[in-house]
């Protein structure tokens, strides 16, 4: 009898799991899991010195690089990995690091525009003069084997669609474009972004603390939303786009970061308190409507590129871009009011 009961409750308890991954749409104990170890790893890089924090930033925005250089290659889009290793490891660290963060890192990115710009071009231009060259050495194999031969006996070089190659041309023209414009906006997206997670470390005298609301905030929100959209979630905020969202969830993704946020002003600006009351219910509302909305962009580009996730690095989670889409996008907004209000 207690063997039959110990079978139904494990069955039970399959079930829920399972319900629970349904509704949420990943593999839940594995989220957690990862979701524990990421926590442990950056609380103990905190807590040790703040500068270790920009190093794992760094290696962490490396990585999604190379995430995202995989996923735009299958629709035929190619970035220069190494120039945007570079320039995004170059610009984080100088903003880190050199004096008048602001303009170094708004300088850095400026200068990573036009290296990464010129690096996509001489890589597609690299890329034409290797096709010419199997091209041409393809050409003449076939032509030793006589498999160029016309019936006639007449031998009939390959030509481009006019015989000037003009519209091949174009084709190398508008294919050079799209990379060129494809890495330029990588380096905004995850260079300029990644820098404005880097700056609120080097504000006031809170360091850990603005670190703590510019990585964990939106996390928060995710769960959040999660949790709340989950239980709670009926008018899908955007069916197309990605069904798991609900107004529900936004609710929550915003409630969640308000609280976060309330928890951590009162224990680091206590004395600002009477002034600063507001701050927490705006970066709340922010933080939940950017982080969402963001996880909203994040779906329709990988819904364009035909994957689910941009990578399989975290279980649970996706890929390194789809645990750092919101933080990089509310970012900028953390710092602007963190910049603003002189913390």
């Amino acid at each position: 009898m207690q063997t039959n009961d110990s079978g139904t409750s494990q069955r039970k308890s399959g079930s829920t799991i399972s319900d629970i991954n349904r509704k949420t749409g990943r593999n839940m104990p594995q989220a957690i899991a990862t979701a524990v170890v990421l926590i442990a790893l950056l609380v103990a890089v905190m807590l040790i010195r703040i500068d270790l924090l920009m190093w794992v930033i760094v290696v962490f925005m490396l990585l999604a690089l190379w995430e995202l250089r995989v996923d735009f290659a299958v629709i035929d889009l190619h970035i220069p990995v190494v120039a945007l290793w570079l320039c995004c490891a170059a610009t984080l660290i100088a903003t880190f690091y050199a004096p008048m963060h602001v303009t170094t890192s708004s300088l850095c990115i400026a200068v990573s525009v036009v290296i990464v710009a010129i690096a996509a071009t001489h890589r597609h231009g690299m890329n034409v003069f290797l096709s010419r060259q199997v091209a041409g050495k393809d050409k003449q194999e076939r032509t030793k084997n006589g498999q160029e031969s016309s019936p006639g006996g007449n031998t009939c070089a390959p030509c481009e669609s006019d015989g000037k190659g003009t519209a091949s041309s174009l084709v190398r023209d508008s294919s050079v474009m799209r990379n060129v414009a494809v890495s330029v906006f990588v380096v905004l997206y995850i260079a300029a972004f990644a820098s404005c997670i880097i700056l609120p470390l080097t504000f006031g005298r809170h360091p850990v603390a603005h670190a703590i609301m510019v990585i964990f905030l939106p996390a928060l929100s995710d769960t959040g939303g999660l949790l709340v959209g989950a239980w709670l979630g009926k008018h899908k905020l955007s069916p197309r786009i990605s069904p798991k969202k609900s107004y529900e969830g936004l609710a929550g993704s915003m409630v969640f970061a308000a609280v976060g946020a309330l928890v951590v002003f009162l224990v680091t600006y206590r004395q600002y308190w009477s002034d600063l009351w507001w701050v927490p219910i705006v970066i709340g509302m922010v933080v939940g409507f950017v982080g969402t909305f963001g996880d909203l962009c994040a779906s329709m580009i990988k819904r364009d590129i035909g994957i689910k996730d941009m990578g399989h690095l975290l279980k649970g989670h996706g890929g390194v871009m789809d645990r750092v889409d919101s933080i990089l996008l509310c970012a900028p907004f953390f710092t602007l009011i963190l910049w603003l209000l002189g913390l």
